[in-house]
């Protein structure tokens, strides 16, 4: 398209909720709630991990990580979209959008891998308990988690510079409350065929390693824990996998909607109630999942709420 008419976007205006005129205020209560329960509950459980020896192991240093991934997750997005209840319009920057856009594919990516890794974790200590302190090391816990890291921020600068490799005119207004890969590249002017393949196909393979990569894992440690004569001890196994499991289901049936099935399969409208569930609502929940089904940590709880009481 290169016409003399044209005129090339150098910001975006993202609609947010605005169609929502009349829950506006309750929307920004709500989503001021989720964000302040999601910094507060994932600093608590770094400080609670920090603070207690006994969870100074392999698990509770990439739980850490992934409460750390969490509070930036949520951070990327949630602030700006708590601006679009405040202002009529909500313009942001070619640029901005694409260090949006790049933070949030780094922290998802980041969520994603450090989920492949705690099952792995899992694995070696169910599977190989008596190995687990020779494999499990130190320095493999810090070169596992500074490669999830890099391969991430890879992916990102992939999938940000293959959308931001468009050409972008006409309409300006991001049907969405941040700058999502399917919602910007509707508004380019460029044929988008190329690219989506690009990002379905290097989700769909992304999501395929992590989620094999996991099943795997389950498989081996479903059939360890079986093989565990005592139902208290099959128990215990169980219970020390839970709080992962059900992270995974609900942080992967969200991303598997969204980025893997071709976006002509579902409106946009769809897209924004599905990236609420997995932007804000996951990262608060996960907090509360490994707190309360996780014996280690609530007990860990109990004894700093009890040093506080009595201290």
């Amino acid at each position: 398209m290169g016409g003399k008419n044209q005129t090339f976007l150098t910001e975006f205006i993202l609609l947010g909720f605005s169609d929502l005129s009349k829950l506006q205020s309750l929307l920004f209560i709500v989503f001021l709630l989720i964000y302040i329960l999601t910094v507060l509950g994932n600093i608590s459980i770094i400080t609670i991990i920090r603070i207690d020896p006994h969870l100074h192991t392999p698990m509770y240093y990439f739980l850490t990580n992934l409460s750390f991934v969490d509070i930036c997750y949520s951070s990327a997005i949630t602030p700006k979209a708590l601006i679009s209840f405040l202002e009529e319009k909500n313009n942001i920057s070619l640029l901005d959008c694409a260090i949006q856009m790049f933070s949030f594919v780094t922290l998802a990516t980041s969520e994603c891998f450090l989920l492949v890794v705690m099952a792995y974790d899992r694995y070696v200590a169910i599977c190989n308990p008596l190995l687990y302190t020779v494999v499990m090391t130190r320095r493999v816990c810090i070169k596992l988690v500074t490669s999830v890291y890099l391969l991430s921020i890879v992916h990102s600068l992939i999938q940000t510079g293959n959308v931001f490799s468009m050409t972008f005119c006409g309409s300006n207004e991001i049907n969405h409350f941040y700058c999502d890969i399917h919602p910007v590249l509707k508004l380019s002017c460029s044929d988008t065929y190329f690219n989506e393949m690009v990002l379905s196909t290097l989700a769909g393979i992304a999501v395929i390693i992590i989620i094999t990569s996991i099943v795997l894992s389950y498989f081996f440690i479903i059939s360890s824990i079986l093989k565990i004569r005592s139902s208290e001890g099959r128990r215990k196994a169980f219970s020390t996998c839970a709080s992962h499991f059900i992270t995974v289901i609900l942080f992967f049936g969200t991303l598997i909607f969204i980025y893997v099935i071709p976006s002509s399969h579902f409106s946009l409208y769809i897209n924004r109630v599905v990236s609420v569930i997995y932007t804000m609502v996951i990262p608060m929940v996960n907090p509360m999942i490994y707190s309360l089904r996780n014996y280690d940590v609530k007990q860990a709880l109990r004894n700093v709420l009890e040093k506080k009481w009595f201290y």
